[in-house]
């Protein structure tokens, strides 16, 4: 049951992805909303803010070798994907204590608000690194899901998938 219901979040969260890459970025959404949502937008905006501030704080968090704020902003029942598969919090920490982050940069980020306290962001990432003692330099489509349990903010859920 809990693998059926990993696969739904899964096909969910590709899916929402998926929409949010083809509609393109919104740096005009504001101009697009009529009067009655144009109220909601500076909640809607501190949203996709502080959801795109805490993806970057994981980054930094691994570029800088803080490992321990890297979990702590990872949710303890996370479903993280890659190339490789799925993978919970504790496997995911297990293999980046072999793993650098030496730069990065986020561009075409799109945000989807799933609810008051949960959105969706999508990037692409290009980053450099060293992972178990080989230097890379990749570039990738990033999905991720936040959301804000009391005071802390953790990631639910983020896939990777190498572009190009």
């Amino acid at each position: 049951m809990r693998t059926q219901h990993s696969i739904l979040i899964v096909i969910a969260v590709t899916a929402l992805s998926a929409t949010l890459w083809l509609a393109g970025p919104t740096p005009s959404i504001a101009a697009s909303r009529s009067p009655q949502t144009q109220a909601v937008e500076p909640a809607t905006d501190s949203l996709e803010q502080q959801i795109v501030a805490k993806e970057r704080e994981g980054l930094d968090a691994l570029k800088a070798g803080n490992l321990e704020q890297f979990a702590n902003l990872t949710a303890d029942d996370a479903i993280l994907v890659d190339a490789h598969g799925s993978a919970s919090k504790a496997q995911v920490m297990k293999n980046v204590a072999g793993f650098t982050l030496t730069g990065y940069s986020m561009k075409d980020v799109h945000f989807l608000p799933i609810s008051t306290h949960t959105g969706l962001i999508s990037y692409t990432i290009s980053e450099t690194g060293s992972s178990h003692g080989r230097e890379f330099t990749a570039q990738a489509y990033v999905s991720s899901v936040w959301t804000q349990r009391g005071s802390q903010w953790v990631c639910l859920f983020s896939q990777e998938t190498a572009s190009g």
